[in-house]
C-alpha cells in the first residue's frame, strides 16, 4: 500500500512538473545553463521526459525503466538547479529565497532514492503489525 501511494505521488509530481514546461517555458529557459544548446527544445524535451516517466511509473511492466529514466533525468537537470541558485545570487534575490535554493540542492538525491525504492519492490516495507514478517515464521 505504501509503495502504491509513493508511485501515485511520484507520478503526479512528474506529470505536473513536466506539463509546467509547456505552460511556462520561459521560466525553465531562465535556469538553463548557457552551455546547453537549443534551450527551448531542451525545456520541451525534459518536460516530455518527465511526463513520460511519471506515466510510466503507473504501469508495473514499465515501472523500473521509467524509474531509471527519471533518475537519469534528475541527474541531467541538476545543473539547472545550480544555475537557478547562481542566478538568484547574481540578481540579489532575498536571503530566504537563496536559502531555499540551497536547501533544494540536497533534495535531488533524496528524490532519486525515493524513486528507486518505490519502483523496486524488494525495498518495500514489510507488512504486518510488528514488521517482522518472515522472522515470526522461524520462531514457530
Amino acid at each position: 500500500m505504501q509503495t502504491q501511494r509513493n508511485i501515485f505521488l511520484l507520478s503526479g509530481l512528474f506529470v505536473i512538473a513536466g506539463a509546467m514546461h509547456f505552460v511556462i517555458p520561459g521560466q525553465y529557459m531562465g535556469i538553463m545553463p548557457a552551455w546547453i544548446p537549443y534551450p527551448l527544445a531542451m525545456v520541451y524535451l525534459s518536460g516530455m521526459a518527465e511526463m513520460a516517466g511519471g506515466l510510466g511509473l503507473l504501469a508495473p511492466q514499465l515501472r523500473k525503466a521509467a524509474a531509471m529514466g527519471l533518475i537519469a533525468l534528475l541527474v541531467a537537470v541538476f545543473p539547472a538547479n545550480i544555475q537557478m541558485l547562481a542566478n538568484a545570487i547574481h540578481d540579489g534575490a532575498s536571503a530566504l529565497y537563496i536559502a531555499l535554493l540551497w536547501l533544494r540542492l540536497p533534495l535531488q538525491p533524496l528524490l532519486i532514492v525515493w524513486i528507486y525504492k518505490s519502483a523496486n519492490p524488494r525495498f518495500a516495507r514489510p507488512h504486518g503489525l510488528d514488521g517482522l514478517n518472515g522472522l515470526t515464521d522461524q520462531i514457530d
